[in-house]
């Protein structure tokens, strides 16, 4: 481990931990050339053989320490600053901002050097316990840079015990002596720096300094006066305890990790911070990961693991009687900070037995602080009643780069793990806590997007990359759920209540999918199956849809008094709404009509709402449900059922054609009038009704087409004229409809064809005898192909012209026309 340590330095190591991320470049002190570097050096020499300090010395001193990274200080130039720093001349006093100057240079020495002089070793130290015992008031840059080099010193191969012993001693005194005291010694800048003396302090140290060691550091975070703690600084001591334990293994020093461990489990017990107490053990168990199991030793590592996992589930247990069931309003930022590092250091400190704390801690902290939307969306909407927005972009923005938003898919998996192996009581709790979370996801990113009216873009973008990570925590859990609760012994009706939550909170995060995911896609057939299989699973899902009141419902829906309200701009709850229509054709045979009825139809297909909806995918999936409600319940007596096709027929007719062409998709309303025309009753009046409707709106759109462009009918195949679409449809339905309807409809057809030009006439009339010619219903098919001999008689005998005749010629064509056919 010492040989390890040589090489390089753990200040810098522990500042990496820190994020997840390449650190972006900061401004660094442009490097020293080496023309700069000797004449320094001859600076100092100059310095020391004048017995005088002036201010080019100092400025030597920066430029030495400009190309720290690149500088090797060997014995003859560390015995130069030792010898400076420890000169008695009274023309030699050194300013006190020179100190952490040549104790950083020394620490390279230390660090670099492969084999540094013991006699030097021996000789640094009086003039270092001088240097602190001398000054009236410690400086925080002095104390943690002496921190830094005297833990360097201690580490160093070959040091007599006696002046390991002083070292240890130096360090612990610069913390526990009155002077200056903790806040003297550290300073938020200089964590890293005195981390990193602690641990080469506490790798190189007997056990009986560990203890006192231990309290030093987690004195820095004291209840009392310490500072201020931060994710950041438990990261560095989860890493810097992993870091002393990986040493130990390697030493083979396993009484030292007891007794650390066992130091760690004693300070919990005291008035020290719990998030460094978290952290510290969770270092422990990290650093256990690579200890070889073998023999007596495994079961030392076993029972060390446990005791400092039951040291995180205790601080756990403590937080949530403190905080009862964990309202957010009644953290303070302590307590937030705790929740932080024990997701944290769950997620980085390997397997953690199950604990019933653990996991409403860590859901807590997954709902609350690694996707804290629900807090943003409050204070942001409260915000813009106090026009100062600007407050919540710099906010976000600094979440999205946090170390906890980072983690989120290492603290997922934990999250998931403990879940797996948590009981029926603990995992229904937390699935309560999931589907709420989605709900409050749901209208909070609603309310948000509608308040903002596309201004504030960036902020605005920030929150949804937080909402789309959020949807694959969901997703991820909700597929863990799917495969654990499916396959216990768990009772039918708790199943279908966990299958119809899993469905009803994917319809809320629906709008944050924006990518393929194989978790997702098992999830609801895993689900939508068990739901289909039972007509009260159904109904609740059904249920759980928005009602046409809150949807068209102006203010309310949003409860924002000052938005006015537009369902088509909605785009979070047209996403929601578009769920529910590719999953309600799936269970459609188990919804009573009277329920469709109640709350499927009035939203579906009452125009304008999503039958006209401008999204086309919306669209289209109304008339998809549309269909399958049609073509249902033909295994049992459904008077009902029949009842409402036939009364939805009207309104599907009406609203359907009120918007074609423009809104209505043709392929969409294709399909509904087909399955009408299949599922209704012979003879229904509402079949008939439809047939007339198209004819109708065929005839009124042919006759503005021609208007428009007399040339539309030299090509039919290919054709996207919304006119002769319809007439395709038309002439569709006439091997669909029943025989009782299909007079009426080859009557109509007549009237229309023989109103059409002679194109128009010899186009459709191939179209229809390749239609009969190529059917095989023996039925139909006769009264056909002397109804389509009628109509090429009456059109070969009866001339139209574009100019448009008198409305009683009119009306004496079309009455032959009927008469003949």
């Amino acid at each position: 481990m010492s040989k390890q340590a040589q090489h390089f330095f753990l200040e810098d190591w522990l500042k990496s931990t820190t994020t997840t991320t390449t650190p972006i470049a900061t401004t660094k002190p442009i490097a020293s050339s080496a023309r700069e570097i000797i004449q320094s050096w001859s600076n100092l020499r100059n310095s020391l053989q004048t017995q005088t300090f002036q201010l080019h010395h100092l400025q030597s001193l920066q430029t030495l320490l400009n190309s720290q990274t690149s500088i090797n200080v060997a014995d003859p130039q560390a015995k130069l600053l030792l010898s400076i720093l420890s000169s008695s001349s009274p023309n030699l006093s050194l300013p006190p901002e020179s100190h952490p100057l040549f104790l950083k240079l020394l620490y390279i020495w230390v660090r670099k050097s492969s084999k540094p002089s013991q006699a030097l070793l021996d000789s640094a130290l009086p003039i270092l316990s001088n240097l602190f015992n001398g000054e009236r008031e410690i400086h925080f840059s002095v104390g943690s840079l002496g921190v830094l080099l005297l833990g360097a010193i201690s580490i160093v191969p070959g040091l007599s015990e006696n002046s390991r012993k002083v070292c240890v001693e130096l360090l612990c005194k610069l913390f526990e002596q009155e002077r200056g005291g903790v806040m003297a010694v550290v300073q938020g800048e200089f964590v890293p720096e005195v981390l990193a003396g602690i641990g080469y302090a506490l790798i190189s140290s007997e056990i009986p300094y560990i203890s006192r060691i231990l309290d030093c550091m987690f004195g820095i975070w004291g209840t009392g006066k310490g500072l201020l703690g931060s994710v950041s600084h438990g990261l560095m001591m989860l890493h810097l305890i992993e870091w002393v334990v990986s040493g130990f293994i390697n030493l083979q020093s396993y009484k030292k990790i007891e007794c650390l461990c066992g130091e760690i489990l004693r300070t919990r017990k005291l008035d020290s911070a719990l998030f460094a107490v978290v952290m510290v053990a969770a270092g422990g168990l990290r650093g256990l990961i690579k200890a070889p199991l073998i023999g007596t030793r495994a079961e030392t590592v076993h029972n060390i693991r446990i005791s400092l996992e039951k040291c995180i589930a205790v601080v756990a247990r403590e937080l949530i009687s403190k905080t009862g069931n964990f309202c957010h309003s009644a953290f303070d930022p302590n307590n937030r900070l705790v929740v932080q590092c024990i997701a944290l250091s769950l997620a980085r400190s390997g397997p953690v037995s199950f604990d019933p704390s653990l996991l409403l801690c860590i859901t807590f902290a997954s709902l609350t602080e690694v996707f804290p939307l629900r807090s943003f969306y409050s204070r942001i909407l409260d915000s813009l009643h106090k026009n100062s927005i600007q407050l919540g972009l710099s906010e976000v923005k600094g979440h999205l780069d946090s170390i906890l938003f980072k983690e989120a898919g290492a603290i997922t998996r934990v999250f998931c793990n403990q879940y797996v192996s948590a009981d029926d009581e603990h995992k229904t709790m937390v699935e309560k806590l999931m589907w709420s979370y989605c709900q409050d996801l749901y209208s909070g990113h609603r309310r948000i997007a509608l308040a903002l009216h596309g201004e504030l873009p960036d902020l605005f973008g920030d929150l949804e990359k937080i909402a789309e990570s959020s949807f694959l925590m969901v997703v991820v859990f909700a597929s863990v759920v799917t495969k654990n609760r499916f396959n216990s012994a768990l009772s039918r009706e708790i199943q279908l209540d966990v299958s119809v939550g899993i469905l009803v909170s994917f319809s809320r995060v629906e709008y944050f999918r924006r990518i393929r995911l194989p978790e997702y896609t098992d999830a609801i057939r895993g689900v939508a199956k068990n739901v289909q299989e039972n007509e009260p699973a159904c109904v609740s899902f059904i249920e759980s849809m928005p009602s046409y009141d809150d949807l068209t419902n102006r203010y309310g829906s949003v409860g924002l008094s000052k938005v006015e309200y537009n369902w088509a701009k909605d785009n979070v709850q047209t996403a929601r709404i578009l769920f529910y229509l590719r999953v309600i054709p799936t269970c459609i045979e188990r919804v009573p009509a009277s329920v469709f009825s109640k709350v499927v139809a009035p939203t579906m297909f009452l125009y304008p709402l999503y039958m006209g909806h401008p999204n086309g995918k919306l669209a289209r999936a109304s008339h998809s449900v549309f269909v399958s409600f049609m073509s249902s319940g033909k295994e049992s007596n459904q008077e009902e059922r029949t009842l409402l096709k036939e009364q939805l027929v009207f309104y599907y007719i009406q609203r359907a054609l009120e918007g074609y062409p423009g809104i209505t998709p043709f392929d969409g309303m294709a399909s509904g009038v087909a399955a009408l025309i299949r599922f209704l009753p012979a003879g229904s009046p509402a079949a008939m009704y439809c047939v007339h409707s198209l004819a109708d709106k065929a005839k009124s759109l042919c006759s503005k087409a021609m208007t428009e462009d007399a040339g539309m009918w030299k090509d039919w195949q290919g054709d996207s004229e919304p006119s002769k679409k319809l007439l395709e449809l038309l002439l569709r339905l006439l091997s669909l409809v029943d025989i009782q309807i299909l007079p009426n409809l080859m009557k109509l057809l007549a009237q229309f064809i023989v109103e059409l030009p002679k194109d128009g006439q010899n186009m459709v009339l191939d179209e229809i005898y390749n239609q009969v010619a190529d059917s095989d219903d023996v039925t139909r098919k006769p009264a056909l192909v002397s109804w389509l001999q009628s109509l090429s008689f009456l059109c070969s005998q009866t001339t139209f012209t574009k100019s448009t005749s008198s409305s009683s010629t009119d009306i004496l064509s079309l009455n032959a026309v009927s008469a003949r056919l």
